[in-house]
Order: C-alpha cells, then structure tokens, then sequence
C-alpha cells in the first residue's frame, strides 16, 4: 500500500512538473507574438495537450494581457471545457482550441489577432479562404517538401456562437486532413501542431506568407510596387 502511494505520489509530481513546462513554454511564445505584433492587448490564446485519455488540455485564461503572460495563467481543462486547476475562466474560444485536437490529433493549438491576417481574411472572405502558392517558405509546414505546394487556408465568418463556429471547423477538418490552419474573418488565424515547437514554427511560417502575399495584393491593388 505504501508503495503504491509512493507511485501515485511521483506520478502526481511528473504531471505539475510536465504542465509547469508547457505553461512555461506557452508563456514565453505568448509575450514572443506580443512583441512580434502579432496578439496585441488581451487578443490570442494558446493550447496544449497534456494527455490524451481522458482528454486534458492546458489553456490560457480569458482577458489577459500578453505581453505580462505567465504560467500561472494557464488552467487545466476536461474535453467538455471544465476547469480542473487553476485560476480565472478558459478563454470563450475553447470550443475551436478542442475541435482542432480532437479533429487533427493535435498537441498544441495556436491563436494570432496579426494586422496582416486580420487583412487578408477580411479580403477574401467571400472567396472562402486565400491560397498561397511558389513560396520557399511553405517548406517550413509540416510535411510540404516544394514550394510548388499549393496551401489552402479557408476562412470561416466570424460568430460570438463559438459552438457552431466549432462545428464547422470539425466539418472541415474532417474533409481536409492536410489543412495546417484557418482563418476567421476580420478576426485572426488558428493554427496547430505536434508539438509546442511546430505550432509555434507554423504561426510565424503563416506571419510571413500573410504579409508577403497582403503586401503584393494591396500594392497591385493601390497601382504601386515596393
């Protein structure tokens, strides 16, 4: 009996250690977009998957500025987005953070309020999403091995109902298991990975192609060239 206290004991510690670090992590990626301009004030939110079964997800709390984000602004949450640690409320777009875990498999979800994307998502709103194509940098996605790739980046219209902006994301992940991100428009892109790591390579993969092609875009648009 003891020893299986000792067991649980260590097992309890591994588990604060393990989301410690990636509140940590999410943290410093959080106040590193803050800085890069890319979730000014209390705009953006940031996942991660602490374990599998049963579900259970590292969040930041809703209303937060991020350039003073830290780890102790992260809760715990269940699949039904209960909270099980910590303090404050999980941000109201938990819906979409577990409709892209639970649809892609993913292990951190990422979220930017950029000028750049907010731009774009509003640009080709009624296109239904923007494609970006001939850019080395697609490379740095997850599995695109050319820059002949052809990344489709859709782009849903903005609710406060997060359920059923949920639900269509399910839907289209479902259709679409190579999408690496979406947009919403005149609001901010999502985006994920395996990791903390890819997910955070992915958003500034994103940053870059959104200002190169908005740039191009509004500059042809305008009758002038950079």
């Amino acid at each position: 009996m003891a020893r299986k206290r000792k067991v649980k004991a260590r097992t309890g510690q591994t588990a604060r250690a393990q989301s410690s670090s990636l509140a940590a992590s999410l943290a410093k990626i959080g106040r590193e977009f803050h800085t890069r301009g890319w979730a000014l004030g209390t705009s953006g939110n940031y996942s991660a998957v602490l374990q599998r079964e049963p579900l259970r997800i590292l969040i930041t709390s809703s209303g937060l500025d991020k350039s003073e984000l830290g780890a102790r602004n992260f809760l715990e949450i269940d699949s039904d987005g209960s909270v099980l640690a910590g303090n404050g409320r999980p941000s109201a777009e938990t819906p979409l953070h577990l409709a892209v875990v639970q649809a892609t498999n993913a292990g951190c979800v990422l979220h930017t309020h950029s000028a750049w994307n907010t731009l774009l998502s509003e640009k080709f709103a009624e296109r239904g999403g923007v494609a970006m194509e001939g850019y080395e940098m697609l490379k740095g996605l997850e599995g695109v091995k050319t820059h002949e790739h052809r990344e489709w980046i859709p782009i849903f219209k903005n609710s406060q109902d997060i359920a059923m902006l949920a639900g269509k994301v399910t839907e289209y992940l479902g259709r679409d298991l190579s999408a690496h991100g979406f947009l919403l428009g005149g609001h901010g892109l999502y985006t994920w990975g395996q990791d903390v790591a890819q997910a955070r390579r992915h958003v500034e993969i994103f940053e870059f192609l959104f200002e190169v092609v908005g740039r191009r875009k509004f500059s042809e648009l305008s009758g002038t060239t950079n």
